[in-house]
């Protein structure tokens, strides 16, 4: 399927082209492993913690930096993606906008040194569960939803090569 992934980065890194890399990889194994069988649209920027800090308090009121965030542009159901995506597609590029994902490339690297795994493991993980948010998964609750969008997580990773732990 041909999606289009808009990635912008508002940071200097010298590993700018491995991370698109992961980035673009992830986006499409999710989008394959959910069944989505439309073309796609889902912008990507790539930040550090303060700008995602100022994203998260503008847009959520939370006045701190997080690691990803989710924008879905619909309410979907997660696990069951529609088969008939034609409401969905933008009539000016009969694309299905799914909406916008930040990263703190700066809090995934972090992380990865805390959790013992690669940088590019924790970009590609936050990647899928950003993926997944905007797929309609969420983890509201500390029981079935977060279990489930968990699973999904790791089996979705565990596909690709490189990403399972």
């Amino acid at each position: 399927m041909n999606h289009k992934i808009n990635l912008t980065y508002d940071i200097f890194t010298v590993q700018q082209p491995l991370v698109s890399g992961v980035i673009k990889k992830c986006i499409h194994a999710v989008l394959d492993a959910e069944g989505v069988n439309a073309p796609c649209e889902i912008n990507v920027l790539v930040t550090n913690d303060r700008g995602i800090h100022a994203i998260n308090s503008a847009s959520r009121n939370i006045d701190r930096p997080t690691d990803v965030l989710s924008f879905p542009m619909f309410d979907l159901e997660a696990g069951n993606p529609p088969q008939d995506w034609e409401d969905y597609l933008d009539p000016e590029t009969d694309l299905c906008p799914l909406g916008d994902m930040c990263i703190s490339l700066e809090r995934a690297i972090a992380q990865a040194k805390e959790f013992g795994h690669s940088s590019r493991r924790e970009v590609g993980y936050l990647t899928i569960h950003s993926m997944l948010h905007l797929l309609g998964y969420d983890h509201l609750d500390e029981g079935p939803q977060k279990r489930r969008m968990r699973a999904r997580e790791e089996a979705i990773a565990a596909a690709i090569p490189g990403m399972s732990r």
